[in-house]
């Protein structure tokens, strides 16, 4: 298994920290040669780049939002100008939060979608643009949710951009198969990384729980049937399972990895 990913090239958006971060470390203890890439401080991405060359893997970084088109045809271009050609796309980059419908402004609303709908367009976009420059076929693995099979309420936009998520991986796995393109998406379920922190803000109130102490996470980790939270590793085992040759016949799967804390 160390060397599963040996030479394949893979971009992960969003991995300096959380479920991007493991990805990208884990990616590259496989044999990968991972391009890193946050919207936060470069020394964000660096770091993440310095942990995996400090353990022999090979790694570059690069500073851009998933939502701007340049952007994104910067990071293609940086993996294909760092290491000639690109094999994977992980258009892993989110965000969350929690608040009512009513208390949702168009701002809100756009803005997360511009992130979690538009930066995976994009990324799949010139992903598959740049697979078919190389006549290679190649895989693209996105990020969705448990949310993108049920909804959550008080989480309605968050689930609303992971059902937009699911439905755009299956249609765009069945218009690049003839190319030899996979796409595929993860579901995660109650992992725990920074980004609850943000949705405790709003859910902990509408829950009638204590706010700032991750109340609401607590009380979904308590549901799992595995008897824990999900770990950023965990959701990483999934993902570069599918960036792998051993999910060669899988495509258009929106695949649970939860715990048990959704089996629909």
């Amino acid at each position: 298994m160390k060397d599963r990913l040996k030479d394949k090239v893979i971009i992960v958006t969003g991995s300096g920290r959380g479920i991007g971060r493991a990805v990208a470390v884990r990616a590259a203890a496989e044999g990968a040669k991972v391009v890193v890439n946050s919207v936060s401080p470069q020394k964000t991405c660096e770091a993440v780049e310095k942990e995996i060359k400090d353990a022999g893997g090979q790694a570059v970084s690069i500073l851009a939002d998933v939502s701007k088109e340049e952007d994104v045809k910067k990071i293609v271009a940086k993996a294909v100008s760092e290491y000639g050609h690109l094999d994977i796309m992980i258009a892993n980059a989110g965000i969350a939060w929690a608040k009512p419908v009513v208390d949702t402004t168009l701002k809100d609303w756009e803005h997360i979608f511009s992130i979690n709908v538009r930066g995976i367009f994009l990324s799949d976009k010139y992903a598959v643009l740049q697979f078919l420059k190389q006549k290679t076929g190649g895989k693209i693995i996105n990020a969705a949710s448990i949310a993108a099979h049920d909804g959550f309420a008080g989480l309605s936009a968050y689930s609303a951009t992971k059902f937009a998520v699911r439905g755009f991986t299956q249609a765009l796995a069945k218009e690049v198969a003839k190319y030899n393109i996979t796409v595929n998406a993860y579901c995660p379920g109650i992992v725990d990384t920074n980004m609850w922190d943000d949705i405790d803000i709003g859910m902990a109130p509408i829950l009638g729980l204590e706010e700032g102490k991750r109340a609401s996470f607590e009380m979904f980790a308590g549901t799992v049937p595995l008897g824990r939270a999900e770990k950023p590793e965990d959701t990483a085992a999934l993902i570069t399972f599918l960036a792998s040759s051993d999910a060669d016949y899988i495509t258009g799967e929106a695949m649970i990895i939860a715990g048990g804390v959704s089996m629909v």
